[in-house]
């Protein structure tokens, strides 16, 4: 069993809240997670002889198991949280009593905001962080190509890893599309996400990958919304600070995770990688992925973005506590210069950040200003900002 971080959370969520909702893609390791360190009767309401004990009288059921109890797949049965609710009302004092689990956020997040605001602490667990797997001496790179999924980071051989991805995203397309009513077909579906591998990194147009597949801009939204919430795409939004140059006002679009990035590109070797000409957009990804999951397990309410403007300058990822702002600069090269930095301290200089770290492949650390420092990407996914 291979600790996560995101236990520290859970467990502090558990001692605050009557009930912890665990989001997380399928097969991110969540119900492992729960089993391991949560006591407490386990259902799956995927599982037609669990789901039937709940779904004649989800009352009477909750009140006949003796918290605590964790319900996997939560958001199969949206009268469950209702009902929820009112059991936590009798005794609002008493936490820990429910951990759900659930692999699709805005059904979830609905149900919640309906009946358990204020009764229900979040967590979302990601595939692995390259700091939970220290232990089993798998280098960056490796773990860069294979992504995090723990069934995908053990398939050492291409053969098996591209088998195990195949099935993940048709599981996707095939069974989890169609509960949401979405008139679409699968070939269409998986010529969008190619689409979106290849604009990994860009600037997102609607239109134009609309015009491509023959439908319309809101049909395109409505895909992506639907993949957003199944963990799948990340929308990293522009940052607005109040000055007077023309900023960019589109989302940037990212594939969450390296490995299904790297599938749907046809990169299945660490040397293919290292040719493709999309290996710089991967590292900047793969990178802003590990950093936005490890700050939101550190430090809860920050907010992410990134900055561009009309004339091209750019800084890849801010990090905004409120208190600080850190722009991020990524680099898929083990030399720089003083190029390289030069849009960090233009933030800088502007009031958009506070401080910058440019991530490069490197070996060394060092600062090159008071505000700014070159870092390696290994050692600072091992390391606290």
């Amino acid at each position: 069993m291979i600790k996560r971080q995101a236990e520290i959370m859970v467990r502090e969520l558990s001692q605050q809240f009557p009930a912890v909702l665990i989001l997380g893609p399928r097969q991110c390791g969540k119900t492992t997670l729960a089993k391991h360190f949560l006591k407490g009767e386990y259902f799956d309401l995927e599982r037609p002889s669990d789901q039937q004990v709940f779904v004649d009288d989800i009352e009477f059921a909750l009140k006949r198991f003796e918290p605590p109890l964790i319900i996997d797949e939560a958001q199969t049965l949206p009268e469950l949280f209702p009902v929820l609710r009112a059991m936590i009302d009798l005794d609002r004092q008493q936490t820990g009593r429910y951990t759900l689990l659930g692999s699709v956020n805005p059904v979830l997040v609905k149900h919640i905001s309906e009946s358990l605001a204020g009764r229900i602490g979040i967590v979302e667990l990601t595939p692995f962080l390259f700091s939970e797997i220290t232990a089993l001496k798998i280098d960056l790179d490796n773990f860069w190509l294979k992504g995090g999924f723990p069934d995908a980071l053990k398939e050492m051989k291409d053969s098996k890893w591209q088998r195990w991805q195949e099935n993940y995203l048709r599981t996707f397309i095939e069974r989890d599309i169609p509960r949401y009513g979405i008139k679409i077909s699968p070939i269409q579906i998986r010529r969008l996400m190619v689409m979106l591998a290849h604009q990994h990194g860009g600037l997102f147009n609607a239109s134009d990958l609309g015009r491509s597949l023959g439908v319309s801009y809101h049909t395109i939204q409505n895909y992506l919304d639907l993949m957003e919430g199944h963990f799948i795409v990340r929308r990293l939004s522009p940052y607005f600070p109040n000055i007077k140059k023309r900023i960019v006002k589109s989302a940037k679009i990212y594939i969450r995770d390296s490995g299904i990035l790297h599938y749907l590109l046809g990169i299945s070797s660490e040397r293919s990688l290292l040719e493709s000409p999309k290996r710089g957009s991967s590292w900047e990804g793969f990178m802003i992925e590990q950093l936005i999951s490890l700050e939101m397990l550190q430090n809860a309410g920050s907010l992410f973005y990134f900055y561009r403007t009309h004339a091209g300058a750019e800084i890849d990822l801010i990090i905004d506590r409120s208190s600080e702002r850190i722009g991020f600069e990524f680099k898929c090269s083990v030399s720089i210069g003083k190029s390289d930095w030069a849009n960090l301290q233009a933030g800088i200089d502007e009031g958009v950040i506070h401080k910058g770290f440019v991530v490069y492949m490197g070996e060394r650390n060092f600062p090159v200003t008071e505000e700014i420092s070159v870092v390696h990407g290994e050692k600072l996914l091992l390391a606290n900002l």
